[in-house]
């Protein structure tokens, strides 16, 4: 991958990072947007907050171990506040999906017994794949999430059809989680938005291989998540940092943000090869509460190459 050009894209809108409460982005969510090679460039306000974060040191390794057995808690808590308002239904993640995996639009060739399955990992309440349905792609979705909250809530929604969607919980941290509700080597597509962040750095090749375990060759995977330089980084205090790049929310939700590096290894280590991928710079702005952040992510896409 040449990581001096540009790639153009459709934009992926998001929700801010839920460290904070701001509006939507302001951007036109049909603009074209640009995959750049490199993340945002620090301020010198941007490198005085990060060298607070620094001079408070790490969290202890007890706190850090107490957040990791907590995990799955801190994200049942989550959804029992919020349950589905946190996030809004991905509607752009039709147009956006359709071209980044190349599914056709109107295709009446592929009849139900050809439906393509779809594995989204960390799917919370169904935000992404029930728009996905609506649409009318013929899809049938694997649905997995940390939160057994978050899978009740996806059972629970009106569209649930059992017959199409495959909702559990699975700690993707843990080998062969996704084996007991997947046939092996049969999915087609696979989404990992906002999920790896999550987790601890140190899990994250358990993911990618748990992934890789249920796909097969030619098998694509959509990536997108929170990358190095986003101002949630920054405006995190000091006091929250646990390892490089890695931080605690106050609700004990973490966020890891990456850099594009390290995404094309972790991936291509477990047999998967980036065909696009760069730093999507965005601005989220809410003018009542007089918020203009400049945001960072991350996005590429990957074809699975072995047999």
């Amino acid at each position: 991958m040449d990581q001096e050009n540009l790639s153009t894209v459709q934009s992926l809108s998001t929700n801010f990072d839920n460290c904070m409460t701001i509006g939507n982005p302001s951007s036109n969510d049909n603009a074209k947007n640009l995959l750049y090679s490199k993340p945002r460039q620090l301020t010198d306000d941007d490198c005085t907050k990060l060298e607070l974060q620094d001079k408070r040191g790490l969290l202890s390794s007890f706190i850090n171990a107490k957040l990791e057995k907590e995990a799955a808690a801190n994200w049942d808590k989550f959804y029992k506040r919020n349950e589905t308002r946190f996030f809004k239904d991905r509607h752009w993640t039709i147009r956006e999906f359709s071209e980044l995996l190349g599914l056709p639009e109107n295709d009446s060739s592929i009849t139900p017994a050809k439906k393509r399955l779809l594995l989204e990992t960390g799917c919370g309440v169904g935000n992404f794949f029930y728009p996905l349905l609506e649409s009318g792609l013929n899809l049938k979705v694997y649905a997995c999430d940390f939160s057994a909250r978050a899978i009740d809530l996806i059972k629970q929604h009106e569209q649930y059809d059992s017959e199409n969607i495959v909702a559990f919980v699975a700690d993707l941290t843990q080998e062969s989680c996704l084996s007991p509700h997947i046939p092996e080597r049969s999915i087609d597509l696979v989404t990992c938005v906002f999920v790896l962040s999550a987790i601890s750095p140190s899990h994250h090749g358990f993911v990618a291989a748990n992934v890789a375990s249920v796909c097969h060759h030619g098998s694509v995977l959509l990536f997108r998540d929170y990358a190095v330089n986003d101002m949630a980084m920054i405006r995190f205090k000091p006091g929250s940092k646990i390892s490089h790049r890695f931080y605690v929310r106050q609700d004990g939700t973490r966020a890891y943000y990456f850099t594009l590096e390290e995404v094309v290894k972790l991936f291509a280590d477990y047999g998967f090869r980036c065909t696009e991928g760069g730093y999507l710079h965005r601005r989220t702005t809410n003018i009542k509460e007089g918020i203009d952040a400049p945001r960072v992510f991350l996005q590429a896409k990957f074809v699975y190459e072995r047999p």
